[in-house]
């Protein structure tokens, strides 16, 4: 998405891991994938494998160090778009709820009061018959922050079966008298990944400029918004 003499934004597709897990070798990597076309990449920050969008490298140690820093003092924008269950009534809010490792669930993450500080704003974009469309600006960066505030308000993130929606988004569900045709004897869905997206990030490079990468939605969740424009509008 964006190319400089320090800095990489690559869109990463849902399903590909941000840099390579040694108990996942099977599944590709943005890393991986970067450092057959560069000498030298260094992860700056991560996205979770589901989740779709932004993702940024460094071209080198000092760039590296410099834009891990802006992440560590909170001096990035990083805003996510995302498709969650059910109708939110307020129309904008922000949650601050303590997040912690899930003690019987590796990997799974929980409202804690022993967690560390986890905030996140958000802005309701659209409503739909059983789905909002919400902007999330990220205060902190904490680890499934969003799908752990979300399932916590009671809105969780469409298709996150680890956190409570399952479910796909299919045209059966959305769209009043559906049938299939005598030439389509089964349903694909239109979303059964993690309905999840970065979507832009705004920091200042190594002079002091600012600067804005975004990374637009994949055909997935655009196909899945068309539809529910066209057929279930709030």
């Amino acid at each position: 998405m964006f190319e400089n003499s320090d800095l990489i934004a690559v869109n990463k597709p849902s399903g590909w891991l941000s840099i390579p897990d040694r108990h996942d070798a099977e599944i590709p990597s943005i890393r991986n994938w970067l450092e057959k076309k560069y000498p030298e990449v260094f992860v700056i920050h991560r996205i979770d494998r589901e989740t779709s969008g932004l993702l940024l490298f460094a071209k080198n140690e000092k760039a590296h160090k410099y834009y891990n820093q802006l992440f560590e003092q909170r001096l990035v924008k990083k805003i996510y778009t995302g498709l969650v269950a059910g109708s939110i009534t307020e129309e904008e809010g922000t949650i601050s709820r303590p997040i912690e490792q899930h003690p019987s669930f590796p990997g799974k993450m929980r409202i804690g009061r022993n967690g560390k500080p986890s905030i996140t704003h958000f802005q309701v974009l659209e409503k739909f018959r059983g789905y909002t469309l919400v902007e999330f600006n990220l205060e902190t960066g904490r680890t499934h922050q969003i799908r752990v505030h979300m399932q916590n308000m009671g809105h969780p993130l469409v298709c996150d079966a680890m956190y409570g929606m399952a479910d796909p988004v299919m045209l059966s569900n959305i769209k009043m008298k559906f049938k299939l045709s005598k030439e389509v004897e089964s349903e694909r869905p239109l979303l059964d990944r993690l309905a999840l997206h970065a979507y832009s990030i705004e920091l200042k490079d190594q002079d002091g400029f600012p600067l804005k990468i975004e990374a637009p939605l994949s055909k997935d969740l655009e196909v899945a918004l068309i539809q529910l424009r066209k057929f279930a509008r709030a």
